[in-house]
């Protein structure tokens, strides 16, 4: 993973390979584009909190390598607008919660500035939301009308059946066995977003890891009776 300048570190299971595209695959497809330097400045992606939108952006920043910047407001709301300056000297930005700052004049200004250079130096820009453009608060009629030519996709959220292939999928990519059945007690026993599961999965690597077991459903029982 790339270092980030700010200094952040992209989560190592967030790549395009961890992540399941079922139902956003014209999505997933044009951030890969744009990550190897596709045409168009960015896009608008939106969808409920736990559908895959922070995977996304920092898979995308992942792949585009150290010309890019992950920018997650709900880390820097607190922070000076300043913060922008100089980043469309980057070749992609990625903008993750930026409802968090909407509705602040200095940060729409700020981010109305960035949009304007990024365009200038034929840089992209990726910002998620909860909601669409015309929805997301928004109070600068400028930065919001930039924005909205910006192409926009909705984050769908996936079934009973795809969220546990994509457990499985972030298993694999951890090099653990989930089986099925045991896949299907995770998704009846815990709360279905994937940030969630996710987070759950991680803490069963660690105690599979420590105690040496697999993830047999008594296991996992077991180590869900503790939390």
């Amino acid at each position: 993973m790339s270092q980030l300048a700010l200094p952040l570190r992209l989560a190592d299971h967030a790549v395009f390979e961890s992540y399941l595209d079922s139902g956003n695959e014209m999505l997933v497809a044009t951030l890969r584009a744009l990550a190897d330097g596709g045409d168009g400045p960015g896009c608008w992606l939106w969808g409920a909190t736990g559908s895959g939108k922070t995977h996304l952006l920092q898979a995308i920043c992942d792949q585009a390598g150290d010309q890019s910047v992950y920018l997650p407001m709900s880390m820097f709301a607190e922070a000076d607008p300043e913060m922008l300056e100089g980043l469309a000297s980057r070749r992609l930005i990625c903008v993750d919660d930026i409802d968090v700052i909407t509705g602040q004049p200095d940060w729409e200004r700020a981010f109305f500035v960035l949009y304007n250079q990024v365009l200038e130096a034929d840089s992209r820009i990726v910002v998620a939301s909860s909601a669409a453009v015309r929805s997301s608060g928004i109070d600068l009629a400028d930065l919001e009308s930039r924005l909205s030519q910006l192409p926009a996709f909705q984050v769908h959220s996936l079934g009973d059946d795809e969220t546990r292939q994509a457990l499985q999928l972030r298993a694999r990519h951890r090099g653990l066995d989930l089986p099925d059945e045991t896949a299907q007690f995770l998704t009846n026993r815990s709360r279905r977003d994937m940030a969630s599961l996710y987070k759950l999965l991680d803490k069963l690597d660690d105690e599979a890891l420590r105690a040496q077991r697999r993830l047999t459903i008594p296991f996992v029982r077991e180590v869900i009776n503790k939390l």
